[in-house]
């Protein structure tokens, strides 16, 4: 009975939380354009990789979905009490930088194989330019061992709404969000970890550079 109610409390803090971020991102804040949503598998577990631009990446990629999204964060970003406990209900899994960590690898793995999706950011960070790095190989065992689909995704506009240089966004920016077509576990599976971050890293390049032409800006020279 205890553990029905706490499912049915999480439900309803993420039926909240997903209506004031529409909120924030629709009719407040931002003019935000999504596209590509008819790839987002519905029934089953997938892997989200996406390009980053801003703090509000993660809250982009989620605010329109129908389901929970898990996050991978930095661990130092868990040390304040408050924050722990905010992060925590927006499904945050604290990962450790710059090393492999085990414990938050079975985490993810755990997560997908109970039907769970996870969004990953594989440039490590946020950008210095707008312009997408080139993914570490290293989220390729996730995706391997999660033995789920892999779907790109690629946020424009984000990085001109709040650069890393900035301490604040700036409100009424244009963000556009796209989802890509999905890669099957199969194919991810013959591909080398080395083979997939660069084949994910050409996709969402060509992706953003697809939908600044779309908006009128200028494509980035890669």
């Amino acid at each position: 009975m205890v553990e029905k109610l706490k499912s049915r409390a999480k439900w309803l803090w993420f039926r909240l939380a997903r209506w004031g971020c529409r909120v924030f991102f629709i009719n407040l804040f931002f003019r935000l354009r999504i596209y590509g949503l008819e790839n987002i598998p519905q029934d089953s577990a997938f892997v989200l990789i996406s390009n980053h631009q801003s703090f509000l990446d993660p809250l982009i990629c989620w605010v329109l979905l129908k389901r929970p999204l898990y996050f991978l964060a930095r661990s130092t970003l868990f040390a304040n009490r408050f924050v722990n406990l905010f992060m925590s209900t927006l499904e945050m899994i604290s990962i450790k930088r710059g090393e492999a960590d085990l414990k938050a690898i079975r985490v993810v793995l755990a997560k997908l194989s109970e039907g769970n999706s996870v969004c990953l950011f594989p440039e490590g960070t946020r950008t210095p330019d707008g312009r997408i790095a080139n993914f570490k190989p290293g989220f390729g065992l996730l995706c391997k061992e999660g033995d789920v689909p892999v779907v790109p995704v690629v946020i424009d506009g984000a990085f001109e709404c709040w650069p890393r240089q900035h301490k604040i966004f700036r409100p009424g920016s244009k963000i556009v969000i796209n989802y890509g077509k999905a890669i099957t576990a199969e194919q991810i599976k013959e591909m080398s970890n080395k083979e997939l971050a660069s084949s994910l890293t050409s996709t969402l390049r060509r992706m953003q550079n697809e939908c600044r032409i779309k908006q009128g800006k200028e494509p980035y020279n890669y």
